[in-house]
């Protein structure tokens, strides 16, 4: 396998420092990129932006990186140190061909990457794959040692600006929750938590200063044990509620003031709830296939259109923008906002949007989510399963339950990804990681015993498989 292969992922670059990542490979990527950039936008005069997360190779990694570009004479404007959703704002502010953001979201200290954007949007699937192969063929590896060339803009003034613009009535609010934000030293914190307390919240901070060791817990908010200390603050100080950021700050996890974690299709369905309230225009709700019959069913109540896709960030994006829908989420903590703002994720924008709604309708959360319908269900469950068979696995499990659909009172099946079937009194998700040798499985029932009854059908029968 050619070394560049490893790194190339469904949405992004990304791989481990030294390794698959490197600032030769920095520095090719920005050549590459370069004629990428051309040939989709046919010009000559080209301006990227650029940015960086908290990680200790990041900088040396975007300082290679500027060089590629500039030996294409392609115009950098360096945002620096900023949280994913800042690069993305600067592609909607900025006189800019498209951009790239050198991160690992959530990944160990070890690791880095990239992730590209063209124009106002960011690439994945094939056109990733496009890049690799121009990258393959690249002869000429060898780093320049040139000084970078750019521009230096500092984002975080005007997207804190355009934040305070359209949330600053919330500062007359006197009645208003009191939360812990962690944000795991990330670059999320750096931006989010002054401008939470500028808009007058009671906010108290947990690893807020960025650093790239992550010395305190993985920049994770979907795992259970990343969460402990921020739940173990907000319950000694009885906070209303804690909300926590991945490395990267582009997907957020929220904690309830009794312990409870809410999850990512809980979550979406509170903003949809609200945003339908306003009766918007075009009232289509997007969730990808683990996301609880909860939300659907609701959404459908409300007047809106729900539609469940493909899971992925950039395949929700891509289908946000496709349907022109209101809103878009994932159970992963990736949450799109076309209402009111530019439809990408962006967890310091989202976590405003629950204290918004907090706010405004004194609402408490925990009591929201006991008015919700009681079902059992799990988290994301994840056999492994080699790379190359993940496709056959799921495509038998797939046949196996159709075959059985009147033994298994199967009602419904979608196969947009993976299998996703609906019986009388559950449903059932298997479908394939994009990212890493993986099954993902999903479960909710009506009671527990049915969970359970069907976690050991599907887990046995995918072991039958793996050993065929």
């Amino acid at each position: 396998m050619h070394v560049v292969d490893k790194a190339f992922r469904e949405y992004d670059i990304r791989g481990t420092v030294d390794k698959e990542i490197n600032e030769h490979f920095a520095f090719v990527l920005g050549k590459i990129f370069s004629a990428y950039i051309r040939k989709k936008t046919d010009k000559r005069e080209i301006t990227v932006s650029v940015g960086y997360d908290a990680r200790l190779s990041s900088r040396s990694l975007t300082q290679s990186l500027i060089k590629g570009f500039n030996t294409q004479g392609v115009k950098v404007i360096n945002v620096g140190l900023v949280p994913t959703p800042l690069l993305y704002f600067s592609l909607f502010k900025l006189p800019v061909d498209g951009g790239i953001m050198v991160t690992a979201s959530h990944n160990p200290p070890r690791y880095n990457g990239f992730k590209l954007c063209l124009n106002k949007t960011t690439l994945y699937g094939q056109e990733i794959q496009e890049i690799k192969e121009l990258m393959k063929r690249d002869k000429n590896r060898y780093l320049k040692q040139i000084t970078p060339v750019y521009k230096e803009y500092d984002i975080i003034k005007d997207y804190k600006a355009y934040i305070l613009n359209q949330f600053g009535y919330l500062r007359e609010y006197h009645d208003k929750p009191k939360l812990v934000l962690d944000a795991g030293n990330g670059c999320g914190g750096l931006v989010a938590y002054p401008l939470i307390k500028d808009l007058g919240f009671e906010i108290e901070g947990l690893y807020i200063e960025p650093d790239g060791n992550f010395p305190n817990h993985h920049p994770d908010p979907t795992k259970e044990e990343n969460l402990r200390d921020m739940k173990k603050v907000v319950k000694e100080k009885n906070y209303d509620l804690g909300i926590g950021f991945d490395g990267d700050a582009d997907r957020v996890g929220v904690v309830l003031k009794d312990g409870r974690t809410m999850l990512g299709d809980r979550l979406m369905l509170l903003f949809s709830e609200y945003i339908l309230k306003e009766k918007v225009k075009n009232p289509i709700i997007i969730a990808d296939v683990k996301c609880s019959d909860i939300l659907f069913e609701r959404v459908r109540e409300l007047g809106g259109k729900p539609i469940m896709w493909k899971t992925g960030h950039s395949l929700i994006k891509e289908k946000l923008y496709e349907e022109d829908a209101v809103f878009a989420g994932e159970m992963s903590g990736h949450y799109f906002f076309n209402d009111r703002y530019f439809g990408y994720d962006d967890a310091i924008y989202g976590a405003l949007r629950l204290l918004e709604i907090i706010t405004k309708n004194n609402l408490n959360l925990s009591e929201w989510m006991d008015s919700l319908p009681r079902v059992s269900s799990t988290p994301e469950i994840r056999m492994e399963c080699p790379e190359e068979r993940k496709k056959e696995i799921v495509f038998k499990i797939c046949d196996y339950f159709k075959q059985k659909g009147e033994e298994y009172k199967i009602k419904e099946i979608v196969t947009i990804d993976g299998i996703r079937f609906k019986t009388e009194d559950g449903w059932v998700l298997v479908r394939a990681s994009n990212t890493q040798p993986e099954l993902v499985l999903r479960f909710e029932a009506k009671d527990e015993g049915y969970l359970k009854k069907m976690l050991s059908i599907v887990q046995n029968k995918i072991g039958e498989f793996l050993k065929e």
